[in-house]
């Protein structure tokens, strides 16, 4: 399927800094829940992420992400979460490797153009 580049410009990528990461035990498949901070103009967001396996909390906990924050929400169990937090399914077969900036002098809250 081919898309439009006005059909790209509708999804708004930000980077956001991971702020607080939580074992989420009630997800159907290994997951934690994020907090992630996108500085003034979107405030702090929150994110389910099958990453258990790709990554540690403690690596996680400081990570800049890559996040849709225009999707709608999203139920997940009991949680609902309001950012899509982008990645690669894991060599190893077990989690998604979160999408990260080469380096980390990008601004909170940057938009992907």
């Amino acid at each position: 399927m081919t898309i439009t580049y006005e059909d790209f410009e509708k999804i708004d990528i930000r980077v956001g800094k991971i702020v607080e990461v939580q074992d989420f035990p009630e997800a159907r498949n290994p997951a934690f829940k994020l907090k992630i901070d996108f500085g003034p103009e979107i405030g702090t967001k929150v994110s389910s992420v099958q990453a258990v396996g790709a990554h540690t909390k403690e690596e996680l906990l400081g990570m800049l992400v890559c996040c849709v924050v225009n999707f709608p929400k999203k139920r997940i169990g009991p949680f609902e979460s309001e950012v899509l937090t982008l990645g690669f399914k894991n060599t190893a077969g077990i989690g998604w490797v979160l999408i990260t900036p080469a380096k980390a002098s990008v601004e909170i809250g940057s938009k992907l153009q």
